[in-house]
């Protein structure tokens, strides 16, 4: 005689309750768990990426259930996974169903956060329930778990591990799914063998105690987000409806953000204009450890860059400067060299963020070149200096970090492969040794005078935004350098650094230390 199948204890439903209708947003399993918990039930939560779900998923869920009399599973949504090229592999709403169609779950949303700690504040689980493998803090690279612990206590609960088997989903993705192109396959496996892990997680937290002064241009980024209506009637251009903007602070102080996740102290010398300064916008945006000394400029205002773009596929259709480019007066340039040469020998790095926007002058890289106890350089090449603003104007730098159309222009060589540019022409012309070619989605050639060359794969083509991802290399791997990384570990960093910027729009978020570190961790699993 058959038996009919027993459904966990306190599971019961609606008999009709389609896999569909047990997902629902964040505001509403908040509401759904009130009442749960005045009907008298335990409610329990449960949260991740679940990206492939597995056995070891299955056992963890299982547990959890078995904590409280509704188990509410959320997921982090895919702007939010930051798990190497590729991922998720299954878009939010799969990654939601698979889960919603497990027996052991009653209900599933998809949290639009970092971290799990706004679902928490919402659901006020009675039980906030782990794998055993976070059960040891220390082993949590991003440190989120001791925050999601004083959260869940905040609320009345508590956060519990379970004890069965568990695996790892990044690592059967990385090593069975074939997800990665095989140039990147074999540099992964290599580092794993080198076992670069270790040694990454060193690096970075090596630098944690420098002070970084940043000198560079200011800029704003403003993004105008526009749809086609059609050709104009009786012109050849296209109109375009306006829908929303977005500004952020861009230029230097962007890269000093990305800095001050992993230094201790940062400190910003750039010059405003007294119109249209930005001053408020600027100071609200950067982050606390980050300090602004500004020399003024009159009669001019800050550096604007308005971007039109078709959000539908963030596509740029044109752009517009609103700037004065033209070098500082010379009151103004000999203030700037008096602050930059009375700061810089207290910092452990200067990063010179040079966008060729009138800022820096020859008498400022004398100064720079001078007084600096270790510089790390960007030159940057855009339309309004293009040929004009070279990495050759430094003649001395302990570090530099440009692309490759940058690399080609300044040696002036137009054919030649990269390689032979930074041996031949760069690294020659510049007093310099250790530099670093990034290419895009070809990843990045790193030079050490005395160690040689080595080419390290791009980690994403998936990309949404390059705006700023050359200033997050820079500003991620120079602190590395200045503290002696070699340049395989530090290429690889910035690679990862570039990997996660250019799937942000904009800067609506900085590189962070915590989220760099998991990234490294799920490539290399």
């Amino acid at each position: 005689m058959n038996e009919t199948p027993q459904t966990p204890p306190g599971s019961e439903r609606v008999s009709d309750q389609s896999v569909r209708d047990k997902i629902r947003s964040i505001t509403e399993l908040g509401e759904i768990a009130e009442q749960a918990r005045a009907a008298g039930k335990k409610v329990a939560l449960a949260h991740g990426v679940f990206d492939l779900v597995h056995m070891g998923h299955v056992r963890y869920l299982e547990g959890a259930r078995a904590e409280g009399g509704l188990l509410i599973v959320t997921t982090t949504a895919d702007e939010m996974v930051n798990r190497g090229p590729g991922r998720p592999i299954f878009p939010e709403d799969l990654r939601a169903e698979m889960l919603a169609a497990l027996q052991y779950v009653d209900w599933v949303g998809i949290s639009h956060a970092s971290s799990a700690e706004n679902v928490l504040d919402t659901i006020k689980p009675d039980f906030y329930v782990k794998g055993s493998d976070y059960e040891n803090p220390e082993d949590d690279v991003t440190g989120k778990i001791v925050e999601e612990r004083k959260t869940v206590e905040k609320h009345g609960g508590r956060l519990v591990f379970t004890k069965d088997i568990t695996f790892s989903s990044s690592a059967l993705i990385n090593r069975y799914l074939d997800v990665y192109d095989r140039p990147l396959q074999d540099h992964l496996e290599k580092m794993r063998q080198d076992g670069a892990e270790e040694k990454l997680a060193e690096l970075v937290e090596s630098v944690k105690d420098f002070k970084v002064l940043l000198v560079g241009d200011a800029i704003i980024d403003e993004y105008l987000y526009v749809k086609a209506v059609g050709k104009a009637a009786k012109e050849n251009i296209i109109a375009t409806r306006f829908q929303n903007s977005e500004t952020f602070a861009g230029g230097i102080f962007a890269a000093a953000n990305h800095v001050a996740s992993f230094c201790a102290e940062v400190e910003i010398i750039t010059s405003l204009g007294r119109d249209d300064s930005f001053e408020d916008l600027i100071r609200s945006n950067l982050l606390p450890n980050v300090k602004l000394t500004v020399v003024y400029r009159d009669g001019v205002p800050t550096t604007r860059k308005t971007s039109f773009i078709d959000p539908s596929y963030m596509r740029k259709l044109f752009e517009v400067y609103t700037f004065d480019d033209s070098p500082l007066a010379p009151d103004l340039e000999s203030g700037l060299n008096e602050l930059v040469a009375g700061k810089a020998s207290d910092f452990d790095l200067v990063i010179a963020t040079d966008f060729g926007h009138g800022l820096i002058s020859s008498s400022t890289i004398d100064v720079l070149v001078n007084k600096s106890r270790f510089l790390a350089v960007n030159t940057q090449t855009n339309s309004a200096n293009l040929g004009y603003n070279l990495i050759t104007k430094y003649p001395k730098a302990g570090y530099i970090c440009i692309d490759s159309p940058e690399a080609h222009l300044a040696a002036a060589d137009r054919y030649s492969d990269t390689e032979s540019v930074i041996v031949n022409d760069l690294s020659t012309i510049i007093d310099c040794g250790k530099i670093i070619v990034t290419h895009g989605d070809k990843g990045c050639i790193t030079y050490d005078r005395d160690h040689g060359m080595t080419n390290i794969p791009a980690f994403t083509k998936s990309v949404v935004d390059t705006v700023g991802a050359g200033d997050a290399f820079l500003s991620v791997t120079a602190p590395l350098v200045a503290a002696g990384g070699t340049m395989d570990l530090v290429g690889f960093i910035g690679n990862a650094a570039g990997a996660m910027k250019v799937s942000i729009v904009g800067h609506r978020r900085s590189i962070e230390k915590a989220a760099l570190l998991k990234y490294m961790t799920r490539l290399l699993k």
